[in-house]
Formats: structure tokens, sequence, C-alpha cells
């Protein structure tokens, strides 16, 4: 959950989201590094006269000047490019939720069993309970298993939406007559916030996302009083 004069990400719930977090910090130490180089070779040609006529016409320095900004790219492509193809991999979910996006509130159905579905609202300000979150709590939360993999199919009834949650590491597009597919396993017991993240119309900030991480066996039990009231 993020708080009030927060600086970086929300803490990972997801080994996803832990190495995006670490590619994070590994690229951004690289940009710093770069930052501080240009910041002195400025400072230090603003603040003397002295030149050297072989700097200025130097074949070294232009092999080096070519070659190692191709080297810092590898550097941050090929971590990138891991994590790219490990977010795009589903390996044999134990469970599949199609989240279904409508102005303005997400509806979810639980394709593993016959008759699990639910439509998630946001709670009112005025009925709210203590604890609970202003634009933030639904009415109805995504309950899932934690150590087990989650596939999400994702689409939308009427316009573009956007199913994300940032402690997760997962955000993914929600488009009319398309059916978008993602995967994410929660490492462990919680309660995660997200929003649409899609400019989707007049009531955009008010469709929040709300998955509540459980035991094997709390999500049994829940699933079958949820099947008893159905």
């Amino acid at each position: 959950m993020a708080h009030p004069s927060q600086l970086g990400f929300q803490d990972a719930a997801s080994p996803v989201m832990e190495e995006l977090i670490h590619f994070h910090d590994h690229t951004l130490m690289i940009v710093f590094l770069i930052s501080a180089l240009v910041l002195y070779v400025i400072t230090a040609m603003v603040s003397t006269k002295l030149t050297n006529k072989y700097i200025l016409d130097s074949q070294e320095i232009e092999i080096v000047w070519t070659i190692l900004p191709a080297i810092i790219l590898i550097m941050i492509a090929l971590p990138s490019l891991r994590i790219l193809y490990l977010m795009d991999e589903i390996n044999d979910p134990h469970l599949t939720i199609k989240a279904m996006g409508h102005q303005w509130y997400w509806s979810y159905e639980y394709t593993d069993y016959e008759d699990l579905g639910f439509d998630s609202y946001m709670i009112q300000t005025q009925d709210l309970t203590p604890g609970q979150f202003r634009l933030l709590e639904t009415d109805h939360r995504m309950v899932v298993p934690m150590e087990s993999p989650v596939r999400v199919l994702v689409s939308a009834e009427d316009v573009l939406h956007s199913w994300a949650v940032p402690a997760l590491g997962v955000k993914m597009d929600a488009v009319p007559g398309r059916l978008n597919q993602t995967a994410f396993i929660i490492s462990r017991p919680g309660v995660y916030y997200g929003q649409c993240s899609e400019i989707c119309g007049a009531n955009h900030s008010f469709m929040p996302i709300v998955v509540e991480a459980v035991p094997l066996e709390h999500f049994e039990a829940w699933s079958s009083s949820m099947l008893e009231e159905a």
C-alpha cells in the first residue's frame, strides 16, 4: 500500500515485481553515474581555460566514447529482455479469473467454477468503515490463493480500461472484443490495491481493484461460501 510522501515503489508482493524493482535500481545507478560524469565534464569545461590539443582530436577517445555507450546499453537491455520474457510466461496456472471492465466497475468470473462470479464496485465515502481506504475499497474483493500461479484474462465491455495492481507488477489493458492475459504469483498473504490505469470516462478514478491473497484452505472455504450464496 502506498503512503504519503513515498518516493519509491510499493513493497513487492510477487517475484516479478521484485525483479522489476531490482532492474529499476540497476538502471537508476547507471543513469546516476552517467549524469555525474556529464556534470563533471561540463563543470571542468566551464571552470578551466586549459585545453589539450591531443584531446580535441584523438582517435582513442572517439573509440572509447563509441564503445562505452554500446556496452552500457547492453547492460540495460539484457536484464530488461529477461524480465519481459518472465512477465510474458504463463506456466500451468492453478486458477483462472476473467476480469471484465465496465463503466465504471469490474466484474470477475472464476472460470474453473461453474457459477462463481461477482461485480466489484467502489465503496462510497459515506459507507466506509474505520480502517478502509477512501476511493480504493470495494464491496467484493478478488480473492486468490497465495503461492499459486494465477492467470487473469482481461477484457472490457464498453471502452478501454486497464487492470493494474502495482504491488504485483501487473498492468494489462482491457480492450473491448479482445482477450488479454497476464499472470502472477503472490508470495505472501495480504490485501493489494490497484486502479484502472486507462482514462475511461467521467468515473475513471472510481473503479478500484482489490486483490486479497489468502492461504489455500481459506480460499477453498471462501469459494464454497460464495457458491452456496449463488
